[in-house]
């Protein structure tokens, strides 16, 4: 009897080791559903990782594929928004544009959409500013201006939707180099099409400036421009109106002498140089300089 229970007692366990075998399946289902959760926290944590560390290509990578593998997941809107930062940071400001209007297009709502639209303007801000022109201090009005009216726009859209947003204020002061720098560039452009002797083209980048950009460091040289352009051109009420706004706007410009008349500046003295005054140096056949010119009015009252 006793080895009768034995036996017994031995089939019993047996069959439940068997049974056990048997659920372990829906136990690993179960294992299996909380997989996923686990899998998405660690990628992020890898991602993250990566941000802080500065490899950001690596960071593209897991973050890119977070949003493929959870794209409904916990941190698909975060990943979303990383990547935005994450691109701008490894120097792809088209690829960081591209996130940020993908993000604003998906999550109009989303209560961190005033970052992508700063770092959409960041990245054209930054577009064309490469190595040597942060180092050397380069010309920037001198580049492509394309980046920079971008960069403009992007932040002005900003301030209309958000403008007690975190990065206003940086954004205000970015807005106030931008309108310098574009103004700048319409001069400089103005100033070679004096050079080539195109006059009309000139009056018309440097009145833009006055019209579009009063305020701006530039609308001295506007204006200077202004007279030159039009005394040449035959118009002198015209360059008389401009030199009147000059002179009491900008009564410290260099153009005028110490007596106050205007002088006329190197750009227009070039104009006409003659064959043999550019290989003599200037010291053979100059051409013939505007004498200073003085204002013609007995009106104070400053003009804008």
């Amino acid at each position: 009897m006793p080895s009768m229970c034995v036996k017994y007692l031995f089939v019993v366990l047996l069959s439940l080791s068997l049974g056990g075998c048997f659920l372990n399946p829906f136990w690993g289902d179960a294992e299996k559903k909380e997989e996923p959760e686990t899998n998405e926290q660690l990628l992020y944590r890898s991602a993250q990782s990566s941000l802080r560390a500065g490899n950001y290509r690596d960071a593209i990578s897991k973050l890119e594929a977070l949003e493929a593998r959870f794209p409904f997941g916990r941190y698909a809107e975060q990943a979303q928004l990383e990547l935005i930062y994450a691109h701008y940071s490894s120097f792809d400001h088209e690829a960081a544009r591209s996130a940020a209007d993908r993000f604003i297009r998906l999550h109009p709502q989303h209560p961190s959409v005033d970052y992508a639209f700063y770092l959409k303007g960041l990245a054209a801000f930054n577009k064309n500013r490469g190595l040597l022109d942060r180092i050397a201090g380069a010309e920037a009005y001198k580049r492509d201006m394309s980046s920079a009216r971008q960069a403009f726009a992007d932040f002005s859209q900003l301030l209309v939707r958000f403008p007690e947003s975190q990065y206003a204020p940086d954004a205000r002061q970015r807005m106030i180099y931008l309108r310098n720098l574009l103004a700048a560039s319409e001069v400089s452009i103005a100033h070679y099409y004096m050079r080539r002797g195109a006059l009309v083209a000139a009056e018309n980048r440097a009145r833009h400036v006055v019209e579009g950009f009063e305020g701006s460091d530039s609308v001295d040289d506007a204006l200077a421009i202004l007279v030159e352009v039009n005394y040449l051109l035959g118009l002198e009420d015209a360059a008389n109106d401009a030199l009147k706004v000059l002179s009491r706007n900008f009564p410290d410009y260099e153009a005028f002498d110490k007596n106050g008349n205007f002088v006329f500046q190197q750009s227009i003295r070039n104009r006409d140089r003659s064959w043999t005054n550019m290989i003599s140096f200037g010291l053979l056949d100059r051409p013939k300089v505007p004498p200073p010119i003085k204002i013609q009015t007995t009106d104070d009252k400053p003009l804008s």
